[in-house]
């Protein structure tokens, strides 16, 4: 009896999400960072005496939660069932366009993440993805993880309604959403040179850009977060933050102020929101047969 497990991590996309999506992607090219952490989907793929395929998969993030477990469950399930024959980019490709027939109009960013783990700095040019060299100092990565504070507001969405009022408006030709896209794009690069070069004002001003794109695309994206954290700005307590994933709800990362984590937590906490302990995953897709 064959039994193959697999692992994958989800992520936290710091800037250029939704211009991983193809419709934008194919037009101008998208581009996006983001970083693996230890919050996982993991699926178990074996088979029975009379050969039939027994499959289970979980995930430690719920759906809607923003980040990328639906991504994370497709790349693990796949690879449980491919037993490690392909390799991780291939398992990525095969998990998005599962997606895809399934009417998933979203982006490639979740897949390669899970796939890849780590720091990703990537291009999409149509359907294309290729990777950018992204090694942040080990300063860089301590300041991270002193001072981002993941939280989850409890509030469900559903990532594919966004998507298709967002993408509706950039086919009728919207300049103000356009705008916004290419805001989040250029923050992408931003965001990648301020981690390679542990310049953390780059970083703190890649996410005041992404908010102000993100903005221009649809308000309705950082609304659910904004009456308890831009009063924590005002009073200069966080630095900068933004939704994961494509917001509307889910969960959000704050950039504090060195000295002010619990007392940012706590205002998270007194909201509702449930702060969430994080770590960097830098194996991503682990298989393993048995």
């Amino acid at each position: 009896m064959r039994s193959s497990t697999a692992k994958a991590p989800t992520r936290i996309d710091l800037a250029g999400g939704w211009t991983d999506v193809p419709i934008f992607a194919e037009k101008y090219g998208g581009e996006v960072v983001n970083f693996a952490i230890k919050i996982h989907a993991e699926a178990n793929v074996s088979t029975n005496e009379e050969g039939m395929l027994i499959a289970n998969y979980r995930s430690n993030s719920r759906l809607g939660s923003g980040l990328g477990t639906t991504g994370a469950v497709n790349v693990a399930l796949l690879a449980a069932i491919d037993g490690g024959n392909s390799g991780p980019l291939e398992i990525a490709e095969q998990a998005y366009n599962f997606e895809m027939q399934l009417g998933n109009i979203g982006g490639r960013q979740d897949q390669w993440a899970a796939a890849l783990g780590g720091f990703n700095h990537l291009l999409f040019i149509g359907d294309r993805v290729e990777q950018l060299p992204l090694e942040p100092l080990p300063s860089s990565r301590n300041w991270l993880t002193k001072h981002l504070i993941l939280v989850d507001s409890g509030i469900q969405h559903v990532s594919g309604e966004m998507h298709k009022e967002v993408w509706g408006r950039f086919e009728q030709g919207d300049s103000q959403v356009e705008e916004g896209l290419l805001m989040l794009r250029s923050a992408a690069k931003k965001m990648a040179e301020g981690l390679n070069r542990d310049r953390r004002d780059s970083v703190v001003e890649s996410l005041k850009q992404v908010c102000e794109g993100v903005d221009l695309i649809d308000e309705k994206i950082h609304a659910p977060f904004k009456a308890v954290i831009e009063p924590l700005i005002e009073e200069k307590r966080v630095m900068a933050w933004k939704a994961v994933g494509a917001g509307g709800g889910g969960c959000a990362v704050i950039l504090s102020r060195p000295s002010t984590q619990d007392l940012v937590k706590k205002t998270c906490e007194d909201a509702g929101w449930k702060v969430i302990d994080w770590e960097f995953d830098d194996d991503g897709l682990v298989v393993e047969n048995k």
